[in-house]
């Protein structure tokens, strides 16, 4: 099995700007990823999220509303987030009748450099995650974009 990339595809019932500030701004992740997260939603922002306590570094890549955004995550605290060092998770956002289609992908398993049983555990630990965390996404967004 090729341990390289993550892809999910999901429909979310809210607007892609909606979605767009659900999967780029801290103070909607930490409503469906994070427990804590703290950046500046901007390309090179760089900051942190945490899971547990426990502080990952993260650093934005590219944000377009409404459509696409990116960042690079768990490299060591000091280096700059690069091929190599993180993974790069990438939301592609586009309209789909009412609501959304985000295609989510995650790679940079293979590029960490590891044995293949570290990079099929990390591999199978983040899928794991993202099966978890993707359908609360899909739970809060239309929440956040419901009119009062």
């Amino acid at each position: 099995m090729d341990h390289g990339t993550i892809e999910r595809e999901l429909h979310i019932d809210a607007r892609p700007d909606v979605v767009f500030d659900v999967v780029s701004s801290p103070e909607h992740l930490r409503e469906w990823w994070p427990d804590e997260a703290d950046y500046p939603v901007e390309p090179g922002g760089a900051g942190r999220i945490a899971f547990g306590g426990s502080w990952v570094q993260f650093t934005v890549v590219d944000a377009i509303p409404p459509k696409h955004f990116s960042f690079r995550w768990t490299h060591a605290e000091g280096e700059t987030a690069a091929p190599g060092n993180s993974f790069l998770v990438v939301f592609e956002l586009e309209p789909d009748g009412t609501g959304t289609r985000l295609r989510m992908t995650e790679t940079g398993f293979r590029e960490r450099g590891w044995d293949e049983a570290k990079t099929a555990a990390e591999h199978a630990d983040h899928e794991t995650g993202w099966d978890h965390f993707l359908p609360r996404l899909q739970t809060y967004a239309p929440q956040v974009g419901a009119t009062p």
